[in-house]
């Protein structure tokens, strides 16, 4: 089937039957159903430990916790060569609990959600002169694109040699140059298309006029409730035509210049719902997802490649450094997004970007 993976239907850990049937490759192979184990829920405490998520304090604050356990790994698969290393926090134990897990990267799915590409080279500006999109403000989204250059993107060049495959979600549906520019659950460009739709996309942004309205000089304030009035015709956060102009977010949202988009990378579109993302990585065999990708606080938990979804259905590991929340009245998100990250870390295992590690020799289930 075009634009599926190379990899195919492994008899025993398959693992996708439907009435006994592959998804895959549509034939009985018959999937071995692992039986449950106990897990043994020991913590040990770590004498001494160092920060966490201190790789990049520019953009994250790292963790400091009185407590840190650890405890054995969730997840260590026969012939894992790739080590995550994962830490949650529970209020219960009183601390974080940190377990060295080993997986199969080919196994494993790198997906970053909303990579936008605004105020790059793409030509997806913030309207002037008092338009908000993504981070907000364009110093703002500068800061963001420079997060994704300088960890998000070797990131992705690292694991994509060996990881099943490398997606990024947009938010709306899937416009008619997108199927020129990304590869879709639905098609693979060709190179000739891939530059055509590069032409076309810059077409696009150059005749949009990104301009809006200005902010209003007089306000209507009642006697009675002035504060709300004030709120509610000067709001903090207004994205609708007034300010981004009518017809800005139709517009076809590109992947931020930050990335090297590789011809084998996916694009997934949130309009197309989560259940046909969740068949999709199935059918790849994707048991293990690396989410990276932006807002911590927003799209990253709340949209259709955001963890809310994906962890009913697949071993999520939130890339902790590898994310920014949002960050009004600071000049800094990494504050915000420390915070943000802890709260998931209540439900959620959380790791770091060299925490996970290719290892070609590793070996499991010692």
């Amino acid at each position: 089937m075009m634009g599926y993976s190379r990899r195919i239907c492994r008899p025993v850990v398959c693992g996708l039957i439907v009435a006994a049937t592959c998804l895959q490759c549509g034939s009985n192979c018959q999937a071995e159903e692992k039986p449950s184990r106990r897990y043994e829920n020991r913590l040990t405490s770590i004498e001494n430990p160092q920060a966490l998520l201190n790789d990049f304090p520019k953009f994250v604050q790292p963790i400091q916790e009185a407590q840190r356990f650890e405890a054995p790994a969730i997840l260590d698969e026969a012939g894992a060569n790739l080590a995550v290393r994962a830490w949650r926090f529970s209020y219960n134990a009183r601390g974080i609990i940190e377990m060295p897990n080993r997986i199969v990267a080919a196994d494993t799915a790198v997906i970053c959600v909303h990579p936008w590409g605004i105020d790059d080279r793409h030509g997806w500006i913030t309207p002037e002169p008092a338009g908000v999109a993504d981070f907000c403000t364009p110093t703002k989204n500068h800061l963001a694109w420079e997060h994704t250059r300088a960890v998000i993107e070797p990131f992705l060049q690292r694991l994509r040699p060996k990881v099943g495959l490398v997606m990024y979600s947009l938010r709306g549906a899937e416009h008619p140059v997108h199927t020129k520019l990304y590869r879709s659950i639905r098609k693979q460009p060709t190179a000739a298309e891939r530059e055509e739709g590069k032409r076309e996309l810059q077409e696009i942004m150059r005749r949009f006029d990104f301009h809006g309205q200005a902010l209003p000089q007089k306000l209507t304030l009642s006697s009675q409730s002035p504060v709300k009035d004030y709120f509610q015709q000067f709001p903090g956060l207004d994205a609708g035509p007034k300010y981004d102009n009518v017809g800005f977010w139709d517009l076809p949202i590109p992947i931020t210049d930050a990335i090297t988009v590789m011809p084998d990378d996916y694009v997934y579109y949130d309009e197309d719902g989560y259940p046909a993302l969740r068949d999709f990585l199935k059918r790849q065999h994707v048991r293990h997802i690396l989410l990276v990708g932006y807002a911590t606080d927003m799209c990253f938990c709340l949209t259709t490649a955001g963890y809310n979804n994906l962890s009913k259905d697949f071993n999520v590991f939130l890339v902790g450094d590898a994310t920014l929340a949002t960050f009004p009245a600071n000049d800094t998100p990494k504050y915000a997004t420390n915070a943000h990250i802890s709260f998931a870390s209540l439900n959620q295992l959380i790791t770091q970007c060299s925490w996970v590690r290719l290892n070609h020799s590793a070996t499991a289930g010692k």
